[in-house]
């Protein structure tokens, strides 16, 4: 599956700043983001060595990182910055000051196809993604034995969701390559202002999405949650492949009730009834009820119907534009259910939240509280909760090209201090984006039951799929 062991020595750690100054300034936070839990969440990608001819060497590739990294923070300016109380506005707040961001050169005595790219536990993590001591983002650039490199990123999500985190990546390569991005970031606070006067429709639905909680609350370790070594509930990561075959019969599985459900409806509907098989299975009596969360974007739903330069405002629009509504069954429920029922549940959550009008009801909802400690109940919630992303739109194979040839892989990362569980599926690199990765962080003995009964789903992702 991969090598088991290898070092990696890090040769040097610098600041990178902006390349143009800027005046100082405070960037709040929308009432979406306001929400947003405080966690760091991490983005990697593996090239190969550069074909003869390319490019030049190491350290010239890594100054072209570092000058285009400097270049693309006068554009991406906020993840130069800090999380800071602001005491005029009585709040936290991006503070825009140029502090820099951290870059570390590293050196790994590994070879990109001995990485194991199905347990990132064993290879990605403390290696080959960065610690983010300070600010709001740390770079990783790592060469490998075989002269490819892993570029790591780790965000405070408070500050980038997936999508601006492809966003700025992908501007970045651009840069890299001296071209212009391709999609310069918003920071506009205005298109997400509240209404005035405030008004919503449905507050119970946006309670139960959203909680409201004390100042001395922590969030609890969930009974599935306990990160004791050898323990059944400790929680790993995984890295999977799906083909494209498999999906489209999941999503003929999902439909059969006469409603055509789309194959990310019809893989979180394939998950959690699986994940209700296994609690059943294992028994264990504490743990008999599992939600699945959905993360929702409403950068389109938006901007529906307000004129195209809207619309260009909110594509480009850097930060969280995010909704985390979720549903519930008893694990015998679950299995008792055919999957197109699971399905018709899955799609249920969704339309909840699908349209314009929840997202302004959010932010109306959220500008009333905004003193309060707010956060999404998946990430509270007692029971089982799995939450879902899904990132098929990151076409970052081809975007994430720096000079020297596309992405060979890449993926998420969530550090272990995460207590929550958490799936994204992300585009495949082979088959032209049929297949799917799935990134799985989840207690063991879901990895281990899906992996006994849904091996011809999940499979891991090796040096002979990716065909390094």
């Amino acid at each position: 599956m991969g090598e088991q062991s290898f070092s990696v020595k890090v040769i040097e750690k610098v600041v990178v700043g902006a390349e143009e100054p800027w005046n100082d300034r405070w960037l709040s936070f929308t009432n979406l983001e306001i929400v947003v839990p405080s966690f760091d969440a991490a983005s990697f990608f593996c090239y190969n060595k550069p074909s003869h001819g390319s490019c030049s060497s190491f350290p010239t590739m890594l100054n072209t990182l570092k000058a285009s990294l400097s270049r693309a923070l006068t554009l991406f300016y906020p993840l130069a910055g800090e999380v800071r109380w602001n005491a005029a506005a009585g709040e936290n707040q991006i503070h825009c000051n140029n502090q820099g961001v951290d870059f570390i050169h590293a050196v790994a005595d590994v070879q990109l196809k001995e990485l194991n790219f199905y347990n990132p536990d064993q290879s990605i993590e403390g290696k080959l993604v960065p610690k983010k001591p300070r600010g709001v983002l740390a770079v990783q650039v790592t060469e490998l034995k075989c002269g490819g490199m892993v570029i790591g990123c780790m965000f405070d999500h408070k500050t980038a969701d997936g999508y601006s985190a492809n966003m700025f990546i992908s501007s970045w390569a651009d840069m890299a390559r001296s071209q212009i991005p391709s999609m310069l970031p918003s920071f506009s606070r205005s298109i997400l202002e509240p209404r005035n006067p405030t008004t919503y429709d449905n507050p119970a639905l946006i309670e139960k999405i959203v909680a409201t909680i004390e100042p001395s609350f922590i969030i609890p370790d969930n009974d599935q949650n306990h990160n004791d070594h050898g323990s059944d509930d400790l929680l790993v990561n995984r890295i999977y492949y799906i083909e494209g075959e498999q999906i489209n019969k999941i999503q003929l599985l999902a439909s059969e009730n006469g409603s055509r459900r789309s194959k990310l409806e019809a893989f979180t509907s394939f998950l959690w009834k699986t994940i209700g098989k296994s609690m059943e299975d294992l028994g264990n009596d504490n743990q008999r009820y599992c939600n699945v969360a959905i993360a929702v974007d409403g950068r389109r739903r938006l901007s529906e119907g307000d004129g195209e330069e809207k619309q260009k405002l909110m594509v480009s629009h850097f930060g969280n534009v995010l909704t985390l509504p979720f549903g519930g069954k008893s694990s015998q429920e679950l299995v008792e259910m055919s999957m197109s029922n699971v399905a018709t549940e899955v799609h249920e959550v969704l339309h909840t939240v699908t349209g314009k009008d929840h997202f302004l009801d959010l932010l109306d909802w959220v500008e009333e509280r905004r003193s309060h400690m707010l956060i999404p109940r998946a990430f509270v919630n007692k029971e089982m909760t799995v939450i879902v992303s899904s990132g098929q739109r990151f076409q970052f194979m081809d975007e994430m090209d720096f000079g020297w040839g596309r992405v060979v892989f890449g993926s998420c990362h969530i550090p272990p201090s995460r207590k929550d569980c958490y799936v994204m599926t992300l585009p495949g690199p082979i088959n032209n984006s049929v297949d799917w990765v799935v990134y799985m962080h989840m207690p063991i003995k879901h990895i281990n039951y899906i992996e006994a009964h849904a091996s011809h789903m999940f499979k891991p992702v090796n040096a002979d799929y990716l065909k390094i």
